[in-house]
């Protein structure tokens, strides 16, 4: 028992001996850690003054989606008992995740960046402010093929090459992967949140309200797509009736001026003028009808159409984060002092282990 202790002991007055050591080689060195930290310090220093600060866009939103109940599914089931489908009913592809995956699509980016802003009272597209914004022009310089690109706010395209489409890809990629974030801070309220990140505040504050709008268009345009194609029939088919109508009314007039005053037992010169009002009839309680299916269609296009419901918009000035000053000194200080000092016990390991 004895033995062991005075071993225990021995190992610790060595293993204080060995800190006294190190400390004391550590200090030995002191000019060269604080020289590597003065340098450190500065290197800091000059990080926090060449970066840029980032400027954060959020913008919140609700779903509005109204579902046919109650009357209107009423009407809707005798709707259809005429052959008539109203778009009523049926699901969603875009609910939960897929409306947060439809923001940050490529087709909605896209279109986005092509979207029209006014900045220094010239228009042009939020893709040119971007390339403006990274100082892309410059690099392109010397370079034929990027030398006439211009990016117009046309979504439509017309105008574009395979390099237009390589350009916007790289900027889709650089926005989806550091700049766009969506999604719901919390799981059980249905507010989707957009954050747009940028060293640009103005380029971040229409980026996110374009995008909604882009979403919000897309969005209203397909899940009301069906119900607005059944309304335009109806429509159509009511005008169609509707002028039937008018040459029946007319025909009935003709064909009654021309009996007037006809020997009454000559009944057969009657029989247009009751064809005309047979036709009359006919067509008078298939536009009754058919105004009735219209209307019905326009109250379904209103249920179907849903709405993007902004709660917050970006207001200028941006929430910004920045580098500080203090922060590079005393940071680049800290790491350059750090990696000198584990510098130094790996040469002295080193150098103990060869000889």
């Amino acid at each position: 028992m004895n033995e062991q202790n005075l071993n225990d002991e021995i190992s610790l007055k060595e293993l204080l001996e060995k800190g006294r050591e190190w400390i004391a080689y550590l200090l030995s060195q002191w000019k060269i850690i604080v020289l590597a930290g003065i340098i450190g310090a500065a290197l800091g220093l000059s990080y926090s003054l060449s970066n840029k600060p980032i400027y954060t866009a959020t913008l919140s939103f609700v779903l509005e989606d109204e579902k046919g109940s109650g009357g209107l599914g009423g009407a809707l089931g005798l709707a259809s008992s005429f052959g008539i489908d109203l778009g009523g009913g049926g699901g969603s592809i875009f609910t939960g995740s897929n409306l947060t995956e439809l923001f940050k699509s490529r087709a909605m980016v896209e279109q986005t960046l092509l979207s029209p802003v006014i900045i220094d009272g010239r228009t042009i597209s939020l893709a040119e402010m971007y390339i403006q914004n990274n100082g892309w022009r410059d690099s392109w310089k010397g370079k034929s093929k990027f030398k006439n690109i211009q990016f117009l706010p046309d979504t439509k395209r017309t105008y574009f090459s395979r390099v237009h489409d390589s350009i916007l890809g790289v900027m889709y990629q650089n926005l989806s992967n550091s700049g766009l974030v969506i999604g719901q801070k919390d799981k059980k309220v249905a507010i989707v949140t957009i954050d747009m990140s940028s060293s640009n505040e103005l380029f971040a504050k229409y980026f996110t309200e374009a995008l909604v709008n882009e979403v919000s268009d897309f969005y209203v345009t397909t899940k009301s797509k069906k119900a607005r194609m059944n309304m335009d029939v109806l429509e159509r088919q009511t005008d169609s009736i509707r002028r039937e109508l008018n040459g029946a009314i007319t025909g009935v007039a003709v064909a009654n001026d021309n009996t007037f005053g006809l020997n009454p037992a000559m009944n057969v010169r009657r029989a247009p003028s009751a064809r005309r009002q047979v036709d009359v009839q006919a067509n008078t309680a298939i536009l009754t009808e058919l105004v009735k299916q219209s209307e019905l269609a326009k109250v379904t296009l209103r249920k179907e159409t849903p709405l993007i419901q902004v709660i917050d918009r970006p207001i200028l000035p941006l929430k910004k984060e920045k580098f500080g000053k203090a922060k590079g000194i005393v940071r680049g200080g800290l790491l350059a002092g750090f990696l000198v000092v584990l510098g130094l016990i790996v040469r002295r390991l080193l150098k103990s282990i060869t000889q």
